[in-house]
């Protein structure tokens, strides 16, 4: 039997849960003043791209309005266009970097959604590839990526 190692999520796991919690990253990651410690990729003017910390796949990223709205009828108009303008560089650096079959983009809006943030819109951007689904995520709940984040953030970085 091989051994998977799915080192990334123990810090998650582990990491205890305070009121702290309950803040909102999307705000504070853009004030870290270290994009790659924050994981972001490309900062619009409106708006901006970060890697998942708890990817679907590799190089799953967050386009993010700096403004913290709840529902894109919320956004400005010059809010709404740099947030689509972004959500297409994000797949366009995806497509150049990893050269994925495929992707997935959408919001979810409200918690019964799936949004994790619902105050604070954001739009997932996920590269597929063709037989990327395998048992792990329905057998053994587990997502096996096949590269460490920084790695992927260093890739993106380079095509954004």
């Amino acid at each position: 039997m091989e051994t998977l190692h799915a080192y990334w999520r123990m810090e998650y796991i582990e990491a205890p849960k305070t009121d702290k919690d309950l803040g909102n990253p999307f705000l504070s990651l853009p004030k870290l003043g270290n994009d790659k410690k924050a994981l972001i990729i490309y900062r619009g003017h409106q708006s901006y791209l970060v890697l998942n910390k708890y990817p679907y796949n590799p190089g799953h990223l967050l386009t993010i309005p700096y403004r913290e709205v709840a529902d894109l009828s919320d956004l400005e108009s010059v809010e709404l266009n740099d947030l689509m303008a972004t959500i297409v560089k994000g797949k366009e650096a995806l497509q150049k970097t990893f050269n994925p079959d495929g992707f997935n983009i959408g919001f979810n809006f409200g918690c019964s959604a799936g949004a994790g943030i619902p105050t604070h819109l954001h739009c997932h951007i996920v590269p597929r590839w063709e037989g990327d689904s395998n048992f792990m995520p329905v057998i053994g709940k587990t997502k096996v990526l096949p590269e460490a984040l920084m790695d992927t953030w260093e890739k993106l970085k380079a095509n954004c």
